[in-house]
């Protein structure tokens, strides 16, 4: 009788090993598709509020208009202004982060001591934990300032000071994922041509950047991505005066200060302004796919060359 139990309680176990089993990949699975299904339904939602809104307003008059007026007597809906205050200070940001981060990931990959890396990396990823809000602060009431001590046609509220704070802002992101790269570069290449006489520069702009490229590429993408999307810095410190122009002194509106303008204000849901939100942030999401997709080959194709 105890060893029928004991085959019994063995085999119930085993059962039970086996539900197990089966229960972990459907639970996996479901917990997987939460985020495709959320990209479904975020997609889903931009879609067919953006098609209510080109039913009102021509699609060609977006996206060719120079003029944003949609409080205006007789509204106008031109997406171009915000692009080019988007564009400016994406460009503006990368100026500064790009150069910063890419010599000081390379610093901490070829240059610096092992205890210097350890204190030096962790330090600079600080200021990727600092809210954007306190960002925009700080470009509105330093930065500006001091800038109008060079540029005294510098306006109060202006495209160049948000643009450098997001570079900035942008500055860990781009060392960091370019350290990684360059530091997953196998010692023997660098090996190899210090053997050959390299001196440590050459072998850092001819053996380790390149092998690293695909690495900083996808850093660079990255930077430029969180500098389209960045929201509270421009929305404080950019202004919301929706000018078409390139000047940088002047005060512009990027695509995420709209959107925030327009969800903060008073437009009423189901009006022409409600749905031009959902228009921008359309444009906005597809803007940032096209870019991603043209890094991604980019990326592969570097990679499959070195």
């Amino acid at each position: 009788m105890k060893v029928r139990e004991l085959l019994d309680q063995k085999r119930n176990k085993s059962s039970l090993k086996n539900i197990v089993e089966k229960c972990i990949p459907v639970f996996l699975f479901l917990i997987a598709s939460v985020s495709i299904l959320t990209t479904v339904g975020i997609v889903y939602t931009l879609l067919s509020e953006t098609i209510e809104f080109f039913r009102r307003v021509p699609i060609v008059d977006f996206f060719t208009g120079t003029v944003l007026k949609p409080l205006s007597q007789n509204p106008q809906f031109g997406v171009l202004p915000l692009v080019i205050g988007t564009v400016t200070s994406s460009v503006i940001a990368m100026f500064v982060a790009a150069p910063i981060g890419l010599m000081t990931a390379i610093y901490l990959s070829e240059y610096a001591s092992d205890k210097v890396r350890k204190t030096v990396k962790p330090l600079l990823e600080i200021l990727a934990g600092i809210p954007t809000i306190v960002y925009g602060f700080f470009a509105f009431t330093f930065i500006t300032p001091l800038l109008r001590d060079v540029i005294p046609s510098l306006q109060a509220t202006n495209i160049l000071s948000p643009g450098i704070v997001m570079g900035v802002m942008i500055i860990p992101m781009i060392a960091s994922l370019s350290e990684d790269a360059m530091s997953s570069v196998p010692n023997s290449m660098r090996e190899g041509a210090f053997a050959l006489g390299s001196t440590k520069l050459e072998v850092t702009k001819k053996v380790v950047i390149p092998a690293a490229l695909s690495g900083i590429i996808a850093s660079f993408v990255l930077g430029i991505s969180r500098a389209i999307g960045e929201t509270m810095i421009v929305t404080i410190a950019s202004g919301s005066t929706k000018n078409f122009s390139f000047d940088i002194t002047q005060s512009m509106q990027t695509m995420t200060a709209y959107i925030v303008e327009v969800t903060g204000g008073d437009a009423p849901a189901g009006s022409t302004i409600y749905y031009s939100l959902y228009a921008v942030a359309m444009t906005l999401f597809v803007f940032t796919l096209i870019m991603n997709v043209v890094a991604r080959y980019v990326s592969r194709k570097f990679r499959e060359e070195y």
